[in-house]
């Protein structure tokens, strides 16, 4: 498949504008949907803000940051992503929902354009069922907020070919993430990792283990490294 070099965005909230954002950084013509002119408003502006204080710190420069603005079209048409090379689902977590807009964009786009969803649980192969092209869909689970964190989580449905599962990772390359492929089962890799910590979290307060408080506080501290030996560095003189 050749270069990317447009895509679809539908859904502006959080999610939906962060990748926006993300793709006109990175140099792509962004379209971004939304049927509420409202939540396109804000995201416009959400988009705006950000990309401004990023210029604001010198971490993109002014042209740049220009640049990417005038790469995003906010639009409430669908019929706008005719000519995507590959379309980002951003919209509610609802199977219905989001089937019943696949089959939508599988009549607009292109023929060699890809369909990617961003949810973090649904079947992708269930997705694909209702598109004339299995192949060409696949999972993208940006983590939140998509222009902060590295992480990006790749599904592969059922019939996801190789070139869009190539195509998919090198996108998600071109944005800076680090890049982990997931096939189509239950909770993918990161929720279904995520679920069992959190459901031990409440039994460890329902079975009086420790206060709510103190739970959290070690699950953050893990996380940002607090009480964790460093073997690398010398061990203090007692």
């Amino acid at each position: 498949m050749a270069e990317m070099k447009s895509i679809g965005v539908v859904g502006s909230g959080q999610m939906g504008s962060g990748i926006a954002q993300l793709g006109a950084v990175h140099g792509l013509n962004v379209w971004l949907i939304d049927s509420d002119p409202l939540a396109l408003s804000r995201a416009s502006k959400s988009i705006t803000s950000s990309i401004q204080r990023l210029v604001s710190k010198a971490q993109l420069s002014l042209a740049a940051g220009t640049s990417a603005l005038g790469r995003l079209q906010c639009t409430a048409k669908l019929e706008e992503l005719c000519s995507a090379d590959v379309i980002i689902e951003a919209i509610v977590e609802s199977e219905d929902v989001k089937k019943k807009l696949f089959l939508e964009l599988d009549k607009i786009a292109k023929s060699t354009a890809i369909l990617a969803s961003n949810t973090s649980s649904i079947s992708i192969t269930r997705l694909a069922s209702v598109t004339s092209r299995p192949r060409q869909v696949i999972g993208m689970h940006f983590m939140n907020p998509p222009p902060i964190m590295k992480l990006i989580e790749i599904v592969r449905g059922a019939d996801t070919s190789d070139e869009t599962f190539n195509a998919t990772k090198t996108l998600a390359e071109r944005f800076g993430k680090t890049v982990i492929c997931s096939q189509d089962y239950s909770g993918f890799i990161v929720n279904r990792i995520l679920m069992p910590m959190i459901n031990e979290a409440f039994f460890t307060l329902y079975t009086g283990v420790a206060t709510k408080e103190d739970i959290d506080t070690g699950r953050l501290g893990r996380k940002r490294g607090i009480g964790v030996y460093d073997y690398r560095k010398p061990s203090p003189r007692l």
